[in-house]
């Protein structure tokens, strides 16, 4: 039947002891065929770079300021001191305590004096620290990943699983090797069949992972791990089910679990910042014939949700979710027939890197709905206005809800879903919806959001709307 390979994210990894017996080891007569590929510890990215919410400075931040040494050498310490705390809740043995106790020194004694040794060479005017705070940045991400896939491996092998730490993150490595290098030069000698590999959600290669992914670089491993290998399948361990809905915001009795879906699904997902897989992930999955699993980590006998390349059976809305917004508005009364507007518009947008989420237009207006810091968001107006002294140009802080599916065909959702906002009170600043029948979007103010949601989620799915006939 072939091997899987399974991703554990780092919430989850942080209570890995608890799935040792149900997720690592589902089948004790035969654990093997199984290739784990691990984030770190729940928390432990944050103190090694920045928290991801907050913007708190972790070991990077410090580093990255240049406010002296103090700073970024008491967040190495916050940082080891939380490692360590994390694999003495999963580990008991004292030997395994020991070694790993020594890997978190060794590891980050190492981050210290490379990162002393740059400052040093730095001091001299024919270097500059910019152009290294990429490596660095990957340098002390990868040390997450390693000290979990190292203790995983202990807590396996205590148990008289066969299992083999796998490191990607390139540590002393003076080789420099693409990730499909460094991933199949890493498994070559690793059988599955008969041994259980824990590989490191990082990767080190000459692409340099978090250029383009940043954090999200663990799914992108993965994907590529699993495409390379000839994975069955590749599945993803989450705290939760992919569900129809936030049950926070529709109620836990009333979200239903996908169970089933496609790549069109998680790309518009991931669209709307739900992201089932990062979009580059998956399409490496798609291109490789490799189905996606979702399940709940700790619903283990639960087969969670397959995405894979195949069409509804029946239409229907299969999902509702939404997210804060800014409406970003260019209105020029001389656009009539004149080109060019779009092109500047995504220039200045790519520029400031801001996400475009949606985009309608009119006979003299622009709209993108982007996902942005309104810090951001300014500079753009104000590169617009130079360009265009004579449009207005301006920006709305506004939320989209959208209701998602393989196929809307025939179900009328853009007419029941505006009559669902309306019957619960509210009102649609805009809705639209393309020719290709996946998803409809709604504009809400943004105190709506929630409330839009769970209106639309109790019209279009737990009310589930029927195709309706179609006209000869």
């Amino acid at each position: 039947m072939g091997h899987t390979v399974e991703k554990i994210g780092g919430t989850s990894m942080s209570r890995v002891h608890e799935l040792r017996d149900t997720v690592l080891i589902a089948d004790r007569d035969a654990p093997y065929g199984r290739i784990f590929v691990v984030s770190a510890f729940g928390g432990i990215t944050n103190l090694l770079l920045e928290h991801k919410k907050s913007g708190e400075p972790g070991v990077y931040a410090a580093f990255a300021s240049g406010d002296g040494d103090h700073g970024w050498l008491a967040a190495l310490d916050r940082a080891s001191e939380a490692m360590i705390e994390a694999h003495r809740a999963v580990l008991d043995h004292p030997g395994d305590l020991e070694r790993a106790d020594a890997f978190v020194r060794d590891r980050l004694v190492g981050a210290r004096n490379c990162l002393i040794d740059l400052q040093r060479l730095c001091s001299y005017g024919h270097f500059r620290l910019e152009e290294h705070m990429l490596h660095t940045r990957e340098l002390l991400s990868g040390l997450g990943e390693a000290h979990s896939a190292f203790v995983t491996t202990l807590m396996l092998q205590r148990v008289g699983i066969q299992a083999r730490f796998v490191d990607l993150s390139g540590w002393r490595d003076t080789e420099q090797v693409t990730l499909e290098e460094r991933i199949t030069g890493a498994m070559a000698g690793v059988d599955p069949t008969t041994e259980m590999p824990i590989v490191t959600g990082y990767a080190q290669c000459t692409e340099g992972l978090m250029r383009e992914f940043d954090r999200g670089y663990s799914e992108v491993t993965f994907s590529r791990l699993a495409a390379l290998t000839g994975a069955r399948e590749a599945i993803i361990h989450k705290e939760f089910h992919l569900s129809s809905a936030d049950p926070n915001l529709v109620g836990a009795d009333a979200v239903r679990k996908l169970g089933r879906t496609n790549y069109d699904v998680a790309d518009q997902l991931s669209n709307l910042g739900m992201e089932a897989i990062h979009p580059k992930a998956a399409k490496t999955l798609r291109q490789s014939g490799v189905p996606l699993r979702v399940t709940n980590a700790f619903e283990p006998h639960d087969p969670g949700t397959l995405i894979d390349d195949q069409p509804a059976p029946t239409p229907a809305v299969e999902i509702v979710t939404g997210l804060n917004v800014f409406a970003l508005e260019l209105f020029e009364q001389d656009m009539v027939g004149a080109k060019g507007y779009d092109a500047f518009i995504l220039e200045v947008l790519t520029r400031h890197r801001v996400r475009i989420v949606s985009k309608v237009s009119n006979a003299n207006t622009i709209t993108h709905y982007v996902d942005s810091s309104l810090k951001v968001l300014r500079r753009v107006e104000k590169d617009l206005a130079e360009r265009y002294p004579s449009a207005q140009v301006s920006s709305r802080a506004v939320a989209m809800a959208s209701a998602v599916g393989r196929d809307l065909e025939g179900l009328a959702v853009l007419s029941r879903g505006l009559n669902a906002l309306a019957a619960a009170g509210l009102e649609a600043i805009g809705a639209t919806q393309g020719p290709r029948p996946v998803d409809v979007q709604f504009i809400l103010e943004r105190t709506a959001l929630a409330p839009g949601i769970k209106a639309l989620h109790d019209a279009l799915i737990e009310q589930t709307a029927q195709p309706l006939a179609k006209v000869a």
